[in-house]
């Protein structure tokens, strides 16, 4: 798997064209008027950049009316549907700059542009903050560009800065139509703040990358998105996790897909099923149903003869045992299942009982994803060729991908349509958490 930093080195970046943009900046021009919501940490950083790099004004080449400045003070105005609720305060502050800046002085010049690029820097700071609760299975996958020198290196070498600063806003498609339709809609209800689960919503959407090939499972409207360039090209209905078995919040990379796969039933079946009616019924049940006891959980572990287990044991949740069914027309996983790595054993798998897609409420798995198209999603994930075993009969196929695809298992409620919101049902509750959450935040604050 090849793993990209998101790291621009300083001379790829001179490269790209910092090197025009070098000049004789005033060290000691200091980012705006006072009373500006500036986070030391960020002030620091923009003031340590202007420092070493002695750069050319980023945001003031066309002057202090040109778009680019227009295009900022409207993304920081609208900010507080991003979750950065300092954006309309640092938004006056930059007006109030671009007016000074006016008189031409070199030095209200240089203080204008270091004020900008601080609120820049605070802005994607804010908006590339890891979403909450979502596991990563590998750092890369998390939001990247955190640092203001590559943040404020970024965009000197952007050739077009407007353009540049919309795209980093946008984040991805998705994200950027829940955000704009929750806007528009508060705008026209007079509202200046965004809901908790409005941001609730756009923070588990945050992590999705807009370009490249991307798999989003979205757990809430229960379906698959596939996305080439922030493009999609294909979706299906999916079966996602019980509110009991929730599927969780993951961000991972598939590298193979495996045919005729084994499945591996969760502890709480065996004890809570298939014990019971190996109990009740006789081993005639694990035989019908391709079931094995295994020795362990290792890759080649023995099968264990069913009457050299302590099947009451097992019922009775004192011993743990691994129960594998055999592939076949009958196995859970159907013909495949697609693996990635996470701490709780999530999967994507095909499934033989198509009849639960037609069901409004799909929550009805122990966590791992069912898909409804499995095979035509397997055939994108290999870039057209069709998932086929090179020996029918043969277990664990493993069919490796061209290029390792990041798959992002996500909660999304919120429901763009039409530039409109909608919500649909909060079946594991992150929605009513997390506006529970913020209203004792205000609480406490008020408290205070």
């Amino acid at each position: 798997m090849v793993r990209v930093t998101g790291k621009l080195s300083k001379s790829a970046l001179i490269g790209a064209g910092l090197g025009a943009f070098a000049w004789a900046m005033p060290s000691t021009a200091q980012p705006g008027p006072v009373g500006a919501p500036v986070l030391l940490g960020a002030a620091n950083e923009v003031s340590a950049f202007y420092g070493k790099w002695n750069a050319q004004p980023i945001w003031l080449r066309g002057g202090p009316d040109s778009a680019v400045v227009q295009g900022l003070v409207s993304i920081l105005q609208r900010s507080p549907f991003d979750g950065f609720a300092a954006g309309p305060q640092l938004a006056a502050q930059v007006q109030a700059a671009a007016a000074s800046a006016r008189g031409g002085k070199p030095a209200d010049i240089a203080a204008a542009d270091r004020l900008m690029s601080t609120a820049w820097v605070q802005y994607v700071q804010a908006i590339k903050q890891p979403t909450s609760g979502m596991y990563y299975a590998y750092p890369t996958l998390a939001p990247q560009g955190r640092r203001a020198d590559q943040i404020l290196l970024t965009a000197a070498a952007s050739k077009s800065l407007e353009s540049h600063i919309r795209t980093v806003s946008n984040i991805n498609p998705l994200y950027a139509a829940i955000r704009d339709a929750g806007f528009a809609q508060a705008q026209a209800a007079g509202q200046l703040t965004p809901d908790a689960r409005l941001l609730a919503n756009l923070d588990r959407a945050r992590s999705i990358p807009g370009t490249g090939r991307v798999a989003v499972v979205e757990i809430a409207s229960q379906r698959l998105l596939v996305f080439e360039n922030g493009v999609p090209v294909d979706s299906m209905k999916i079966i996602v996790g019980t509110s009991k078995y929730a599927t969780p919040l993951i961000a991972s990379y598939i590298s193979y897909v495996t045919l005729n796969p084994y499945w591996d039933s969760p502890d709480h079946l065996v004890k809570e099923a298939i014990a019971p009616n190996v109990l009740r019924q006789g081993f005639g049940y694990l035989k019908a149903r391709g079931y094995e006891a295994m020795a362990d959980w290792s890759p080649d572990a023995a099968v264990l003869p069913p009457e050299k287990v302590d099947w009451k044991a097992v019922a009775a949740g004192k011993i743990q045992l691994r129960i594998r069914q055999k592939p076949g027309p009958d196995n859970f996983m159907a013909t495949m299942k697609i693996p990635f790595v996470n701490d709780d054993d999530i999967y994507l798998h095909d499934t033989p009982t198509k009849s639960l897609f037609a069901k409004a409420n799909r929550a009805l798995s122990n966590g791992c994803v069912r898909l409804e198209a499995a095979p035509r999603f397997a055939r994108w994930l290999l870039s057209g060729r069709d998932p086929v075993a090179a020996a029918p009969d043969l277990p664990e196929q493993h069919v490796k991908l061209p290029q390792s695809i990041p798959v992002y298992l996500t909660y999304l409620t919120a429901q763009p349509e039409g530039g409109k919101l909608t919500y649909v049902a909060d079946v594991y509750g992150l929605d009513k958490a997390a506006t529970k959450s913020a209203t004792l935040g205000a609480s406490a604050s008020q408290a205070r």
